[in-house]
């Protein structure tokens, strides 16, 4: 038997998932909007909880203990009684009814670190109605210790049985996406601020995650890290508050909100003082300027490495030696903290799934996982080449993306945003546009935290 009407949504465009043999309403992960008897949290992005608020009172809300810790913070005045922590890597049991029969259903559930967020977790279920296993946001290297711990974890708990379903992240299920380990894209990052001294530094970040790549940048310049006074918060309920300060004056290194990272802003704050921005992001864009015009703050370009970046080599440190600046004042450098291809391929070859799903299913650049994976499962589930979403983004085989006009028309005939507003940050008056990255004109996407980052 196997799991039937999960309530897992596609990410950003939150459709049910159904499939198997579990009935719906006994459990939902990252969506809040239905019955359920147990709802389960992934991690505090912003696309993942959407329809969590204060007043939210649906049901048990399980999660990860630090993602427990954040909660207050992230939903001030919410039921706090109603948390289950989930200790990682520990099997819970979990008893349900039947909504149809009243019958009793168990469920075993294990929480895996997912190694993209601080709080962020898989989850693996299995019981009664077979196993399937929910990645949620991930990125597992093969040379991070800590994807290694995960890795043990999840083995142990499978006990050698393979996944009926699993649903996994497909952010960058593309060959052309082949990302460095985030160590050394982010020397890269501490290589773009050593070599700029009189320069003071930006670095686009959302408002959780990235906290390892500003403590290493810390270490690296021996100074601490300005953020925003919210950010502030987060990093001391993390236990970074030693690396952090609110107090421009003391350091020439600052993290602002991705959304303020702007053309207009790194203008404003060079009219000050020599300034360059750094965006650590792995999305398969490049930010350049928008001719001379900044009040189209950025627009976009493909990122991609060409070639096959080896982890653990020293090819990976020569490649990325010299990074390109995209704009006067900018440089993007391709820290990800999603999984690309090739650790997609050997997650799946790892858990051995029957049927894969993958959980984005409305972005710029969506591939079916069955298309390029379909056959490493373990029922009949052949590669498929003939999907209408990749046929329409991806060039040829494996192709890569389309051309950014092509993708950029497409994309913003989709998805319109409004204008941008001014904002000021910190004690610099600096406009501080909210537009989108992706804008072309009046059309875009706004970088919040429905990231590709």
């Amino acid at each position: 038997a196997s799991f039937r009407n999960l309530s897992f949504p596609r990410r950003r465009s939150f459709q049910s998932i159904h499939g198997g043999g579990m009935e719906q309403g006994l459990i939902s992960v990252d969506r809040w909007g239905e019955a359920s008897q147990a709802y389960f949290l992934t991690h505090l992005h912003a696309d993942h909880t959407r329809g969590l608020s204060a007043r939210w009172a649906r049901g048990p809300l399980f999660c990860s203990p630090v993602s427990a810790r954040l909660f207050p913070s992230k939903f001030p005045g919410f039921d706090l009684s109603l948390l289950r922590v989930l200790d990682v890597g520990v099997p819970r049991p979990l008893t349900l009814a039947s909504p149809t029969t009243g019958s009793e259903v168990s469920i075993r559930v294990t929480a895996i670190d997912a190694c993209h967020c601080p709080g962020s977790v898989m989850y693996l279920f299995q019981g009664d109605l077979g196993c399937v296993l929910y990645t949620g946001d991930f990125r597992w290297e093969s040379s991070d210790e800590r994807a290694w711990l995960g890795k043990k974890a999840l083995l142990s708990a499978l006990g050698g049985d393979g996944v009926d379903v699993l649903y996994l992240d497909n952010t960058f299920c593309n060959p052309s996406f082949d990302f460095p380990p985030r160590e050394i894209a982010a020397q890269q990052v501490v290589d773009i601020i050593i070599s700029h001294p009189d320069h003071d530094i930006v670095i686009g970040i959302d408002t959780l995650g990235k906290e390892e790549l500003l403590v290493q940048v810390s270490k690296a310049v021996n100074t601490k890290v300005w953020v925003w006074p919210e950010r502030l918060q987060t990093m001391d309920l993390l236990g970074f508050d030693h690396v952090f300060t609110t107090k421009t004056q003391v350091t020439r290194v600052r993290a602002i909100p991705r959304y303020s990272f702007t053309i207009a802003t790194l203008m404003a704050l060079n009219s000050l003082q020599p300034t360059i921005g750094i965006m650590p992001s792995g999305l398969p864009w490049a930010l350049k300027s928008s001719g001379n015009d900044s009040s189209v703050d950025l627009s976009l370009r493909s990122y991609n490495s060409g070639e096959s970046i080896n982890i653990s080599s020293e090819q990976d440190k020569k490649k990325l030696k010299n990074p390109e600046s995209c704009h006067h004042y900018i440089y993007p450098v391709p820290y990800s903290t999603h999984s690309c291809y090739n650790e997609i391929r050997e997650f799946i070859k790892l858990v051995r799934p029957s049927k894969v799903t993958g959980i984005v299913s409305s972005s710029f650049c969506y591939i079916n996982p069955r298309h390029f994976f379909g056959c490493l499962s373990t029922a009949t589930q052949p590669c498929d080449g003939s999907s209408t979403n990749l046929a329409r983004n991806v060039v040829g085989n494996v192709g890569g993306i389309q051309s950014v006009s092509a993708v950029r028309h497409e994309f913003c005939n989709k998805e319109r945003r409004n204008k941008g507003r001014t904002k000021i940050i910190a004690r610099s008056i600096v406009r501080r546009s909210r537009v989108s990255l992706l804008r072309r004109g009046n059309c875009g996407v706004k970088i919040a935290e429905a990231d590709h980052s």
